[in-house]
């Protein structure tokens, strides 16, 4: 094609531009869900692993509030080595020394880190494809159509 030429668009053609720009903004919305749930589940752990680390420099007269949840709460303490119960996975508990349950939340943490920035990038792949369709569809918009020269139209089926 010259410079100066316009490329004919079929009405297929956009709809076909148009199914990939939903598809894509579908697949954005879930990425951004979640990185939002990636996001709420680094700050609960690192919450864990900044509780249990204040836990130790805690004297041992000290009294600490526990969530039930529900807005439900007892009053206990922390004796110094006791052990922590800590999920790993399928609703599987295990007791483990506390230093050890610090060094594993850590560890998540990184893979959270890890995984959010890698979403990160796919989120921001996805953006650009957004906006490259978009703005092909905008030109699409303004191309000039199969009927265009030839005075007729199917708007309202004449």
């Amino acid at each position: 094609m010259s410079a100066g030429s316009h490329e004919v668009v079929t009405e297929e053609q956009v709809q076909e531009e148009l199914m990939r720009l939903e598809a894509y903004r579908n697949q954005l919305n879930a990425l951004l869900q979640q990185h939002q749930l990636l996001g709420s589940s680094r700050i609960e752990h690192d919450r864990a692993r900044e509780t249990l680390e204040a836990l130790d420099r805690l004297s041992t007269e000290s009294e600490i509030v526990i969530p039930l949840g529900g807005d439900a709460y007892v009053r206990g303490s922390a004796a110094r080595g006791t052990q922590v119960l800590l999920g790993i996975g399928s609703g599987v508990v295990v007791e483990m020394e506390r230093p050890k349950v610090v060094e594993i939340l850590a560890q998540r943490l990184t893979r959270i880190d890890q995984a959010a920035q890698e979403m990160g990038e796919q989120i921001r792949t996805l953006e650009e494809r957004v906006e490259l369709i978009s703005q092909r569809l905008d030109s699409l918009s303004r191309a000039p159509s199969p009927a265009a020269g030839t005075g007729t139209s199917d708007v309202g089926g004449a």
